[in-house]
């Protein structure tokens, strides 16, 4: 029997100065499915998706859509055509409450042209009762979680007429409990007869809830197939184009060698308390624990980005200040942020600039910039990293996610640390991106550095790790060596357990 296909992309082309984003792509997607499209950060999915929502226009190509061409001229067009994008970094409006964003540029009005609210507070009471979300109308964004807020906008799509809903790594900056919800709604959604493209670098959620995939590499189309007729090594293999040997290529270390950094006690007030820990040469250690355990909070208080109240902080025996991320630097402690966004990039200035940032005393002089040094400075780290773009002068805001996380962390080596704290450097990127991060902290490690690695992925903590510490509320509540590394006892520890 033949199946019926919502959504046809027939050689679809779209060029950017300098760069080729899309190269005569086709494929089909099946209605009522949950359709993968996965690749490597840069390899045209998002182009081709804002494309299909209008944001984008196609140099050439064709949508066909219930069989017929359509002309997707914006985002309203998209909207009435039935298609919505749920973005990967949600741009909320934290001033409106649930019930003010459920029906923004649809709020019914009464015959004097005026909104009838309590219309619109009835129909949301209604949704999150059918939608099991446990939310009051009246309550402000702003104090609503974000796995909620993405429900929300999914519920706020299909209320409003969306028969295709592409979904761009929803889960990843959410906790297992949260994912593990949202994914339950696409479950249910797919059984309503929406079709859902799903883009992730998650395998497990890939084979957990996709019919078909579809594979892009360099901005061309590499194949389509059911989910079923492709294992996790090809699929794998067609993303990056190359065999990957190893997930987690880990290169193991003694347990014995030279304490580099050390924590004692160290503490602020309601956030974590009496945190004592050990970094050695040439040691990769993770920091695992839930969300909200307070990770990244230690991580900061580390590198000067907040302070602390009480403890002490050496790095190679000699006791540490860090009142600010300038003497963290100095002193030889750099931290690559979590939201690369927020802390991480100046994002509408050049590659260059951010990766320089760091260095700006160095490559100065009397408050001049030798741009020749910088330049020199700069491209040794932007080759290292494999930054995806067209020069360093390429706006960083323009980049994809990995190639931005990518800068992030050549900023953070180019300050040449001692011991570099990575929180969650392989957030929302491909499976080649990662595997290149893992074998930069290899490399890192070995050169008798110490990596503190936070991550909410157990298998790369497992896998990259040579010890690993579990943080429950504020606290260190395990410290676990290789040997001895579990799924279990993480999170036995995680949970509070003793």
């Amino acid at each position: 029997m033949k199946e019926e296909l919502k959504l046809q992309f027939k050689n679809i082309s779209k060029a950017f100065p300098g760069v080729q984003a899309l190269a005569d792509v086709s494929f089909d997607v099946r209605k009522g499915t949950v359709h993968a499209l996965c690749g490597e950060n840069g390899a045209g999915k998002s182009t081709l998706m804002k494309i299909l929502i209008g944001l984008q226009k196609m140099d050439s190509g064709k949508i066909i859509l219930d069989g017929r061409e359509v002309d997707i001229a914006d985002a309203r067009t998209a909207q009435n055509y039935g298609i919505a994008m749920i973005f990967q970094e949600l741009q909320v409006q934290k001033s409106l409450t649930v019930m003010e964003s459920m029906f923004v540029n649809r709020l019914p009005v009464n015959k004097a042209r005026l909104v009838n609210w309590k219309k619109v507070r009835e129909d949301t009471v209604r949704i999150l009762q059918q939608e099991e979300i446990r939310l009051e109308p009246d309550t402000p964004l702003s104090k609503v979680s974000l796995s909620d807020n993405q429900l929300l906008e999914i519920v706020k799509a299909t209320t409003n007429g969306a028969d295709i809903i592409i979904m761009d790594e929803p889960t990843s900056s959410l906790t297992e409990r949260e994912a593990a919800r949202l994914l339950e709604k696409i479950k249910k959604l797919r059984t309503e007869g929406k079709t859902i493209i799903y883009i992730s670098h998650r395998m497990e959620e890939i084979y957990g809830l996709a019919d078909d995939v579809t594979v892009m590499r360099d901005g061309q189309f590499i194949a389509t197939k059911p989910i079923e007729e492709i294992v996790q090594q090809e699929l794998i293999r067609m993303m990056v184009g190359r065999e990957l040997t190893d997930v987690f290529p880990k290169h193991t270390t003694s347990s014995e060698g030279e304490i580099l950094f050390e924590a004692r006690n160290v503490s602020f007030e309601g956030v974590y308390k009496n945190v004592s820990f050990q970094v050695r040469k040439n040691e990769i250690v993770g920091f695992a624990g839930l969300v909200g355990a307070g990770r990244t909070e230690i991580a900061r208080g580390i590198a000067g980005f907040d302070s602390y109240d009480s403890g002490e902080m050496y790095l190679h025996n000699e006791k540490l200040k860090n009142k600010n991320v300038s003497e963290a630097i100095r002193s030889g402690i750099v931290m690559a942020t979590e939201d690369r966004k927020k802390y991480g990039l100046v994002l509408c200035r050049s590659i260059a600039e951010n990766i320089s940032l760091p260095i700006l005393q160095k490559i100065s002089r009397f408050l001049f910039i030798n741009f020749r040094k910088e330049k020199q400075e700069i491209k040794v780290y932007f080759d290292r990293m494999r930054v995806k773009a067209q020069d360093t002068n390429t706006p960083a805001g323009t980049l994809s996610g990995g190639n931005q996380q990518k800068v992030v962390l050549a900023k953070a080596l180019i300050c040449e640390p001692d011991f570099l704290i990575l929180d969650e450097p392989t957030r929302g990127i491909d499976v080649g991106a990662k595997y290149e991060i893992y074998n930069l902290m290899n490399e890192i490690a070995s050169q008798g550095k110490g990596i503190l690695f936070i991550s909410s992925e157990l298998p790369e903590l497992l896998g990259m790790c040579d010890r690993i510490y579990v943080i429950h509320e504020g606290s260190v509540a395990g410290e676990i060596k290789r040997e001895e590394f579990s799924q279990e006892l993480i999170m036995h520890y995680a949970s509070g357990g003793k």
